[in-house]
């Protein structure tokens, strides 16, 4: 198993969340910024946010495309911004722990 993709799955739910706090975003709008920065597949996203809407972090809304039919956004809720806040700590301290680790000694 490529341990990167266990990176990527531990990062995903945290990048989305970020991004949308930005501002709301469609399904394929998402998987393109989110792919700007780590390599995830279209597949990937969209249980997750179908999950992160069941838990109540997100809501959605139809918005008119012009290039076809309308598009699914996402909003982050007031629960949702204070989930990802908490998980941007929570990122900061874990990286910082595990740079601090790696750090100590030398490398292989």
């Amino acid at each position: 198993m490529d341990i990167s993709i266990q990176f990527k799955k531990g990062a995903l739910e945290l990048c989305v969340l970020v991004l949308i706090h930005e501002r709301d975003r469609y399904g394929y709008e998402l998987a393109q910024s989110v792919s700007e920065h780590i390599e995830v597949a279209e597949g990937a996203l969209y249980p997750l946010l179908r999950r992160l809407v069941n838990e109540g972090y997100c809501t959605t809304y139809l918005q008119e495309s012009t290039g076809g039919p309308p598009r699914k956004y996402y909003k982050l809720t007031s629960t949702g911004e204070t989930h990802m806040k908490t998980l941007v700590t929570e990122w900061k301290q874990f990286v910082y722990s595990v740079s601090r680790l790696i750090e100590r000694g030398p490398l292989l």
